[in-house]
């Protein structure tokens, strides 16, 4: 069963992702860690989105492994943990534009899609609905407002040692909501048969069990069919 997760950033997918599949003893697959990881690769390396045989040999040569360490998810770049590195201003200031292009796409849904092959699993994106899984079992598309968002997204900065005010906040979550809803490849919409559910005023636990009621319903269904 492939559960998906899509939205813009910030809207509490991750969180609810992770604690759905938890519930539910599935797979949790969270795909914006993992063009995070890229992203940070591209960084380090000084790569130009431009660069096409530059682009090409880092995504023959990476290795992006996401794991569970004392029941938190890890991320490792070429094996190094870098799960706080891919959460900061850095990086999600340039993940958009890296997550754009092509053949980086190309390469990432390649990886989501084996990885999910053999295993009931909770992935969570922008494109998961939509391109990466279009016949995922459950779809949800969360959404919140900017300034709530805002507010989740300073209080991650600040845990790593960042402060940006909320208003700059809002201005680069809006931003990458345009970005993202309209770049050429895999834009961020919601799925025609995606359930749509505002988190602005849900706790973590409401919205967790919210989704848990829906996909139950869902699997009662296929059970008595």
């Amino acid at each position: 069963m492939i559960i998906a997760i899509d939205g813009p950033a910030a809207s509490g997918k991750s969180t609810s992702a992770r604690q759905v599949a938890m519930q539910l003893d599935f797979l949790y697959l969270d795909t914006g860690a993992m063009y995070r990881c890229v992203t940070l690769a591209f960084i380090e390396q000084g790569i130009s989105l431009t660069d096409k045989n530059a682009v090409e040999s880092l995504l023959n040569s990476i290795d992006v492994n996401l794991t569970e360490e004392n029941g938190e998810p890890t991320a490792y770049l070429n094996g190094e943990n870098v799960t706080s590195r891919i959460r900061s201003a850095e990086v999600t200031s340039a993940v958009s534009p890296v997550s754009a292009i092509p053949e980086v796409r190309e390469t990432m849904v390649r990886l989501q899609r084996k990885i999910a092959l053999h295993s009931d699993c909770v992935m969570e994106g922008r494109d998961i609905g939509s391109v990466v899984f279009p016949d995922a079992d459950v779809k949800f598309f969360l959404v919140a407002d900017s300034e709530v968002r805002a507010k989740r997204r300073q209080d991650d900065l600040r845990k790593l040692g960042e402060e940006k005010s909320v208003e700059e906040l809002v201005k680069d979550i809006e931003a990458r909501d345009v970005y993202d809803s309209t770049r050429e490849h895999s834009p961020l919409q919601k799925a025609e048969d995606a359930i749509e559910i505002d988190t602005s005023q849900m706790t973590i636990d409401e919205q967790v069990s919210k989704m848990i009621e829906i996909v139950n319903q869902k699997r009662e269904k296929t059970k008595n069919k």
